[in-house]
């Protein structure tokens, strides 16, 4: 059967073309309560509503209460077994991918914004989330990621399968070396294996500051922290180091002593922690350059608070240096870097793209603010930028 295109007089083609631009520009701003409730919905939490939710919701946004009515798509499990789950998951693996298992990395994060716990923690605090202990799950292991795979397979609903824990008394570590989801299980399997756990501090800053080291190198900070396994003439040309090798090292090094007592034990399968003992890691490759640092103990400095990545906006309020993970991830997640981290993540989650322009970036800039004077508390956030972009 053959199909012809139907044919219009020419007379009508500037009449058809006009009504549909009319119809494409003026569509989300002509979209009324009911289409911007279910289009919340869907961006919220990932799935349409039923018609007893839509209904509330759309009896919010008519009444100006478009806040709530973001807040009762986040009553949806699918909020944290969807949403939350993909936004996370990537943080937890190298490869940055999110068809990771689920993993204790992520599930706290899901139980901190749960709970409204503030975001600012995520990197320090002493917080572990575990299945409740009455779904029958395989016990929390710190060699195993059977009990959150169980989870998984399951399909627990995560918005209340889940329950604070303190993550020293669960994996057995000191209270001072319990850094938030830096020193969960999944991370250590993916960022202090092998290596010189440089990984952990760079994919950390990657994640939650949402800056890879090549976009924030600074060559002028002081080298005098650099390791040994850092050659200072790569390929026999020193002014590879100076403009290159520098601008990372420079910065990083001093940070990552942070992790001097942390190692990934590979044939345990858990995270390992020698307080006092700095790893052997930490100087391997000494022969590189032997005038290089040899790191003494896990001391960390921020030698970015001055030069150029003093625009990440460091709190001065700290001390700008300390002992161990758990402080470290306090200046980190102090910072305006990572705040605005967050909320651009959450923004393109519920717009579905990045913010594109001024009014966009005004927006941004709002919640941010409003984010860090509101406990970071990330459910906030969902609710504003769903409010911003429901009629987009």
């Amino acid at each position: 059967m053959e199909f012809r295109r139907a044919r219009l007089p020419n007379a009508m083609h500037g009449t058809v073309l006009l009504l549909a631009a009319t119809v494409l520009l003026a569509g989300p701003a002509l979209a009324g309560p009911r289409e911007q409730a279910r289009r919340m919905h869907d961006r919220i939490a990932g799935v349409p509503p039923d018609a007893a939710v839509l209904d509330a919701m759309e009896a919010d946004i008519a009444a100006g209460r478009a806040a709530a009515a973001a807040e009762r798509a986040m009553e949806s499990p699918y909020f944290y077994s969807v949403t939350l789950r993909n936004l996370a998951t990537p943080w937890t693996n190298r490869d940055r991918s999110v068809f990771a298992p689920l993993n204790d990395y992520t599930a706290t994060f899901i139980g901190m914004v749960r709970d409204d716990l503030a975001m600012s923690e995520l990197l320090s605090a002493d917080v572990l989330y575990v299945g409740r202990a009455t779904l029958g799950l395989p016990p929390v292991s710190a060699a195993s990621n059977e009990h959150y795979a169980e989870l998984e397979r399951r399909h627990i609903d995560l918005r209340d399968g889940l329950e604070r824990r303190m993550q020293s008394q669960v994996y057995g570590l000191p209270p001072q070396a319990a850094a938030g989801v830096m020193t969960t299980r999944a991370a250590a399997e993916a960022f202090f294996v092998a290596g010189t756990n440089r990984a952990m501090f760079r994919f950390t800053v990657l994640n939650h500051l949402c800056h890879d080291l090549e976009q924030i190198q600074d060559s002028s900070r002081p080298t005098d922290r650099i390791r040994q396994d850092v050659s200072r003439s790569p390929g026999g040309d020193s002014r590879l180091f100076i403009n290159n090798c520098v601008g990372c090292h420079a910065g990083m090094d001093p940070m990552a002593q942070a992790f001097a007592y942390y190692d990934w034990d590979a044939a345990q399968g858990r995270l390992v922690y020698t307080e006092g003992a700095v790893r052997p890691k930490y100087f391997i490759n000494a022969e590189t350059f032997r005038p290089g640092f040899v790191t003494p103990d896990d001391r960390w400095d921020n030698y970015w608070r001055r030069g150029q990545n003093a625009l990440l906006g460091w709190d001065p309020a700290l001390p700008g240096s300390g002992a161990g993970a758990k402080s470290l991830g306090a200046e980190l997640g102090a910072s305006n870097a990572f705040a605005s981290c967050q909320v651009e993540k959450v923004f393109e989650a519920v717009c579905l793209r990045p913010p594109t322009d001024a009014a966009d970036r005004a927006q941004v800039a709002s919640m941010v603010d409003s984010f860090r004077g509101n406990g970071y508390r990330l459910k906030r956030v969902f609710a504003e930028s769903a409010t911003y972009c429901m009629g987009q």
